[in-house]
């Protein structure tokens, strides 16, 4: 990965959504645990309360925000929050995903497809705009983007989920070179498989990409990557070196190597 712009201050206040479960709930606590206040986003008020108690707990604030982001009224309110200079924001982790059921393209259900590319695509797009948009006049800032692992290879029978992480990772890393200089960074974050629920909710449990990574892991790598301005992050060294082999090897051997894994 090349070289980022600079490092980044560390943040007061960092909004997170998909903050109920996964990646962003060990996003949300993480940020508490190095003292940073934290809004949380998620679907539903009660499935954010007890990761807004264990905020609090490790002694920063939590605000909560009740958002659907597949729908425009949901992105809004979020676009909102992150432009309210009253109490402001200046670290966005976009973390909210669908996997979504694993299954043949033809097989899935157009609205299932619409959801997945509302909070996939639509959502990132919205965020991060209103994110660069408002921290510059406020000294700076940082946004990090969940990507994927799955953005720089094939993933038949999860087309979708795979297409919408490599426009998030191409996405970050194009609005990075334009707004580094502006003092605001932005990180695409692309681990392989993570130790939570997002398979387990897809109702496939074969398929991995490699060894299983640590939530709290992935959180350090990330942060870390913000912290040093840089662009993109894939967390562990495995997957770097899956990153790199795969920008060399033919694309017929990639696919081979990933149909043989989703046989599994």
């Amino acid at each position: 990965m090349r070289a980022g712009a600079g490092p980044v201050a560390a943040p007061r206040r960092a909004l997170v959504t998909g903050a109920s479960s996964g990646l962003g709930r060990a996003f949300a606590l993480g940020m508490a645990a190095r003292g940073v206040d934290v809004v949380l986003v998620g679907r539903g008020a009660d499935r954010l309360e007890a990761p807004a108690e264990e905020v609090r707990a490790a002694g920063a604030s939590a605000e909560v925000l009740v958002a659907d982001l597949a729908g425009e009224p949901g992105r809004r309110s979020v676009a909102e929050r992150i432009a309210d200079g009253t109490a402001p924001v200046d670290l966005v982790v976009n973390s909210a995903g669908l996997l979504g059921r694993i299954a043949p393209l033809a097989e899935q259900e157009p609205a299932d497809l619409e959801e997945a590319i509302a909070v996939g695509i639509t959502a990132i797009v919205d965020l991060t705009r209103a994110s660069v948009a408002a921290m510059p006049a406020r000294g700076g800032g940082a946004v990090l983007n969940v990507s994927s692992f799955m953005g720089y290879v094939p993933a038949p029978q999860g087309a979708v989920y795979a297409a919408a992480k490599a426009f998030t990772t191409s996405f970050s890393e194009s609005v990075h070179c334009e707004v580094a200089g502006r003092g605001v960074h932005v990180t695409a974050l692309c681990p392989g498989s993570v130790r939570t629920g997002l398979h387990r909710d897809s109702g496939r449990s074969g398929g991995r990409l490699g060894r299983y990574l640590e939530p709290d892991t992935v959180v350090e790598e990330g942060l870390a990557a913000v912290r040093a301005g840089e662009p993109i992050c894939v967390p562990g060294m495995e997957y770097r070196i899956k990153v790199k082999l795969g920008a060399v090897l033919p694309r017929a051997a990639v696919r081979r190597r990933v149909l043989r894994i989703w046989r599994q």
